[in-house]
């Protein structure tokens, strides 16, 4: 009877133990297809996010690959972009070129990286051989500007590239690989022609 019992409860454990373990099946998955990925990459949706529905402002400080600090006030008034990084994630690379090139383009808008896994000279190694003009905060040992951005629209997977309005606020969001260049051009010209 309580050999029954006991593998009634086992049993019943294993089925919520796998009910659980839904966030971590893409992971499982690139385990038994054989990929290696090793990260959760976005789809590549996006999210334009009306005025009126947007959180409140997101406040952070850091410090920069290059050492220096950064702020959310040192960009009050400004559009901005944030994408969120790391040096050995596929599309991580495969987007850099692109963001480096609308960096340039958009001379007006600052852009921030923020690298969720690596150390300040592996970042500008990485900004060395993808000419990332734009510094990234190395935020791997606080998770500082990833929990202040979370509260907003969490970044969930890597890449995430976001546009932050003048007012600080979380104005749009791509999940994953920065599929074509004119999508974040776009967002971009939206937010800003917001503030004229």
């Amino acid at each position: 009877m309580n050999r029954r019992l006991i593998a009634a409860v086992v049993a019943g454990l294993a089925l919520v133990t796998v009910s659980c373990s839904t966030p971590n099946e893409s992971l499982a998955q690139q385990y038994e297809s054989g990929s290696e990925e090793g990260y959760i990459s976005g789809d590549g949706s996006t999210v334009e996010i009306p005025e009126s529905n947007r959180d409140e402002p997101v406040t952070y400080e850091a410090t920069l690959d290059t050492g220096e600090s950064v702020s959310s006030s040192d960009f009050e008034g400004s559009v901005y972009v944030v994408n969120f990084w790391y040096s050995s994630c596929p599309p991580c690379r495969l987007e850099a070129p692109d963001l480096a090139d609308l960096s340039v383009e958009y001379s007006e808008v600052p852009f921030l990286g923020v690298n969720v896994s690596d150390t300040a000279a592996t970042s500008l190694t990485f900004a060395a051989e993808f000419d990332v003009p734009y510094p990234s905060v190395v935020d791997a040992q606080t998770a500082g500007v990833q929990l202040a951005f979370a509260g907003a629209v969490p970044p969930n997977a890597v890449p995430t590239t976001l546009v932050v309005d003048g007012e600080g606020r979380v104005a749009a969001r791509i999940s994953g690989l920065l599929r074509d260049p004119s999508i974040l051009r776009a967002m971009i010209d939206s937010v800003v022609a917001e503030g004229q």
